[in-house]
C-alpha cells in the first residue's frame, strides 16, 4: 500500500526536505506572497502540499538558477504555470534517477552474491 502523504508539515520538516535552515523558510515566507502556511494556536507554521510546491519553485529559482529574490518573484508572477510544470518535471526526473540508482545497487548486490 502506498504511503499516504501528510496533510501538514512543520517548518523543521520542510527545512529538512530542502536541506536549509528554518530561518530561510521563514525569510522566504516574508519575501514571497504566494507562501502562506497555516498557523496553529501556538503560532507554529503548518505547510501544505501546495506550500511545498511553491517552495520547490522558489528553491529552484533562487538556489539552483541563482535568481535574486526580486527576479524570482517576477518569474513567479510572469510564468507561474510554465515554472510549475518545469519544476514538476525536474522532481520527476530526480525521483526516476534515484529509483534507477537503487535498482542498479540492487543488481550489483545480486551479482556479488553469485
Amino acid at each position: 500500500m502506498p504511503k499516504a502523504e501528510k496533510v501538514y508539515y512543520t517548518i523543521g520538516e520542510v527545512a529538512g526536505l530542502f536541506n536549509v535552515n528554518a530561518s530561510l523558510i521563514r525569510f522566504w515566507e516574508q519575501e514571497f506572497t504566494i507562501l502562506k502556511p497555516k498557523k496553529n494556536k501556538k503560532g507554529n507554521r503548518l505547510f501544505t502540499q501546495r506550500d511545498l510546491r511553491y517552495l520547490h519553485m522558489i528553491y529552484h529559482l533562487v538556489k539552483e538558477k541563482g535568481y535574486t529574490l526580486k527576479g524570482a518573484n517576477e518569474a513567479l508572477k510572469e510564468d507561474f504555470e510554465q515554472l510549475e510544470a518545469r519544476v514538476f518535471a525536474i522532481q520527476t526526473l530526480h525521483k526516476a534517477r534515484q529509483f534507477l540508482l537503487e535498482l542498479d545497487a540492487g543488481f550489483a548486490d545480486q551479482l556479488k552474491k553469485k
